[in-house]
């Protein structure tokens, strides 16, 4: 049913629950499990300049360590945990809009399901800037399992 599992990822609490949702479903249906963190320029153009956000978006990140270190951290985290259960990995990180990416992705490397956090960023952040995963259940056919936590 399922060959090709996404786990799109931002590092946070919600997506470390996702991780583990999809990994069982891998393990159920012997999935490759894909993993992606997004570097979300539209957010990053805030804080940064712009020959920073050029580099970002060419790629670059190899020059950037805080946000190589972050995306490298977040896409690990998926892949150790998938490894640790025999299960095959693709990790890939890219830079820009992270629904629109994720779409991209899913039709690039006909992805049968996406397993991803209801949310990553939290309070008025969130609101201003705007789901990823609602986001993303408009961008894409793939089915979409959105894992939440309580908030307790």
């Amino acid at each position: 049913m399922y060959e090709r599992i996404l786990v799109p990822t931002d590092g946070s609490e919600t997506a470390e629950v996702a991780v583990e949702h999809a990994l069982e479903l891998a393990e159920r249906y012997d999935a490759v499990v894909h993993t992606l963190y997004v570097v979300d320029t539209d957010s990053m153009s805030l804080t940064l300049g712009a020959e920073q956000l050029d580099r970002i978006e060419q790629g670059k990140f190899g020059e950037m360590d805080e946000v190589r270190e972050r995306a490298e951290r977040a896409t690990d985290y998926v892949a150790d945990r998938a490894r640790e259960r025999g299960l095959e990995v693709v990790e890939h990180v890219s830079a820009g809009k992270p629904h629109s990416l994720i779409a991209e992705y899913v039709e690039d490397n006909d992805i049968d399901l996406v397993v991803m956090g209801s949310h990553g960023r939290s309070g008025i952040r969130r609101t201003l800037l705007g789901s990823v995963t609602e986001r993303t259940l408009r961008s894409t056919r793939a089915p979409v399992l959105v894992v939440d936590t309580d908030e307790e």
